[in-house]
């Protein structure tokens, strides 16, 4: 696929679907419609994401320099106005993911579930950094193996690859107080799987009462060797695609970059790169691509 026509398929599947979401609702109350529609800012912020320009201003700017013939009306725009609009276009970007899930193909009866820290700065500069100190809290990095201050993005994955459900959480909350936020109002999750970060007795019971059957392995190595051999020949068949999933979205769509000054803005940039993934493993798909291969939607 050219990349002209990636960004005239996402034009077209985003107007439709946004057309379809605010079919009896209005976005704007009042005031003046802005120069460029809804569903051109979302498609510029989409692709964006896909071709690594993480930033609003570098969204702005290569899509002013090199697509104006697709979007003339941005020789008009003013940056700031850009990144105001795609700002508050938040919700749509929600409802929008949400619509794309519906047309994704997926196993409904087997997910995954992990986190990945996100640090707002460096280590050292965490007793003077003066954004987020009312959310940011200090949290333990176990692949690197040290401390961190800032977040984790708690995900649940549905096979083959796909971001079902995401909660951002201050970096000292554990994993296993997040994970019935996650699974709320999802439908016939079945089998979840979690590494040893998620083993509690207490909330496999409390998720079995909801049909989730929460599989994790031991805390210690050196406990439930029977039980673990288990975990570990079901998880290692599907385990890897999270961690391939974790590696997209760090090198891509450079996720543990905040970039943002607030919660708000960080939301938006979230939920714009899952809306981008999202969009490009059902596109990879339809061209009999492997779904994790989404490099290969270019040619």
């Amino acid at each position: 696929m050219h990349l002209d026509d990636l960004i005239i398929t996402a034009f077209c599947l985003i107007d439709d679907m946004l057309k379809e979401i605010l079919a009896n609702r209005r976005l704007r109350q009042r005031g003046p419609m802005p120069l460029l529609a809804d569903s051109e800012v979302l498609t510029m912020e989409v692709v964006g994401e896909y071709l690594e320009l993480n930033k609003d201003k570098a969204i702005y700017d290569y899509f002013r320099r090199h697509y104006s013939h697709l979007f003339p009306a941005m020789a008009k725009v003013h940056r700031t106005t850009f990144t105001r609009q795609a700002a508050n276009l938040r919700e749509v970007k929600r409802h929008i993911w949400q619509r794309l899930l519906q047309d994704i193909p997926k196993d409904e009866g087997v997910h995954i579930v992990d986190s990945m820290p996100i640090a707002v700065c460096e280590f050292p500069r965490a007793n003077r950094h003066k954004l987020f100190r009312e959310w940011a809290t200090y949290g333990y990095n176990s692949a690197e193996r040290r401390r961190f201050y800032g977040f984790r993005l708690h995900t649940l994955v549905a096979l083959p690859g796909v971001i079902v459900g995401f909660v951002l959480a201050p970096a000292h909350i554990q994993d296993t107080e997040v994970v019935e936020s996650l699974v709320n109002g999802q439908q016939g999750l079945g089998l979840l799987l979690g590494d040893r970060n998620y083993w509690s007795p207490r909330l496999r019971e409390e998720l079995e009462k909801q049909g989730v059957w929460l599989h994790a392995a031991f805390k210690k190595k050196s406990s439930g060797r029977d039980e673990e051999v288990g975990w570990t020949s079901l998880c290692s068949r599907v385990r890897y695609r999270i961690e391939t999933l974790f590696s997209q979205l760090d090198d891509r769509y450079s996720v543990k970059s905040v970039g943002a000054r607030d919660l708000w803005h960080l939301g938006n940039r979230l939920i714009r790169k899952v809306l981008s993934h999202t969009l490009a493993v059902m596109l990879n798909q339809s061209l009999g691509n492997p779904p994790f291969q989404i490099s290969k939607l270019l040619t």
